[in-house]
């Protein structure tokens, strides 16, 4: 069943531009210009209840407005939005309470309050009883572990804590969707992987469908197993992960420690990433040629030490993005 449907979504902004060599002038204050920007082109798709998808694309490839809209927070020029039945422009208050959101870079929690204070406050807001407020406080500290700090003052929290207090905090009202934006940002590898495993354990528990954006192509791969690739505006690839590991990554990297220099060119299926004496890289292309073919031009008994592995997604989905930009 589908949670979230969007269809033939668009969206324009005007915005201000100058002539050269008039700034500042009362010609440049008369003769003001505007052009319009389309930041989202007619895109369409859906979402199915528990789905955790990844809405992702650069900056300005329009991803942050498609958000804004399906949150109500923008109005479209044109198209269509769906979320849990509600329409985010006439039903703006009514989707609130049905939906959860997560800013990275943005702190929704009072830091002068503990993260408990917190919680009840957005307790309050949403008009919960506070007998339901604390039952779902304990639920959420345990799957969080938050024991250890949750009496602390938001603003003596380290930002692996404070981010899975405002994961927590806009859960409290069980939200049904669960918009994440960047939640990882800024975070060292560990945290990184806590904050995930915290985010997988909730949609499991919970049921909650996830709309994740962000740059962490490690939070893309470990968390989605759906992908929504956006540039320019329109969208360039709705394919799960799987296949988009499948048909963009035919390229494999092996690198590998030589008994003895090998005199390698570039070749057709074959390129040099790295050549330093006894060390080599190369990419080798499996649409023009095997793996197993370029490690007989290495000569095995040659071999010493050996690792092959993908490229990494960061390149294919930039691939992607190129691909978008034609």
């Amino acid at each position: 069943m589908a949670v979230i449907t969007v269809k033939n979504l668009s969206k324009s902004f005007k915005v201000k531009t100058k002539e050269k060599g008039l700034k500042g002038s009362l010609k440049s204050i008369i003769k003001t210009k505007y052009k319009i920007i389309k930041a989202v082109k007619n895109i369409s798709f859906s979402v199915e209840k528990g789905e955790m998808i990844a809405f992702i694309g650069p900056n300005g490839a329009g991803k942050s407005t498609s958000i804004k809209m399906m949150t109500g927070i923008l109005y479209p020029d044109k198209g269509s939005i769906d979320i849990l039945g509600l329409n985010p422009v006439k039903e703006r208050k009514k989707l609130a309470y049905e939906i959860g959101c997560v800013f990275g870079q943005k702190e929704q929690l009072w830091t002068h309050l503990t993260p408990y204070d917190n919680f009840r406050f957005f307790g309050a807001i949403y008009d919960i009883p506070n007998s339901r407020v604390e039952k779902k406080i304990n639920e959420l500290k345990e799957l969080f572990e938050l024991d250890d700090f949750i009496n602390t003052p938001v603003r003596n929290l380290s930002l692996g804590q404070r981010i899975r207090c405002e994961i927590v905090a806009s859960l409290i009202h069980e939200p049904k969707i669960l918009f994440l934006d960047e939640p990882t940002i800024g975070l060292d590898p560990v945290v990184k992987e806590n904050i995930r495993v915290l985010i997988k354990r909730m949609n499991k528990e919970y049921k909650t469908t996830v709309v994740l954006t962000s740059h962490d192509v490690s939070d893309i791969e470990k968390l989605c197993k759906r992908v929504i690739i956006v540039n320019n505006g329109s969208i360039v690839l709705d394919d799960t992960m799987e296949n988009l590991k499948y048909h963009y990554l035919n390229k494999k990297i092996v690198d590998a420690k030589m008994k003895e220099q090998v005199n390698l060119d570039d070749e057709d299926g074959i390129t040099i990433l790295k050549d330093k004496g006894y060390n080599l890289k190369i990419e080798v292309d499996t649409k023009k040629k095997s793996v197993s073919d370029a490690l007989k031009l290495l000569n095995p008994d040659n071999i010493i030490d050996i690792n092959i592995s993908n490229v990494p997604l960061e390149q294919i989905i930039s691939d992607i993005y190129k691909e978008g930009d034609k």
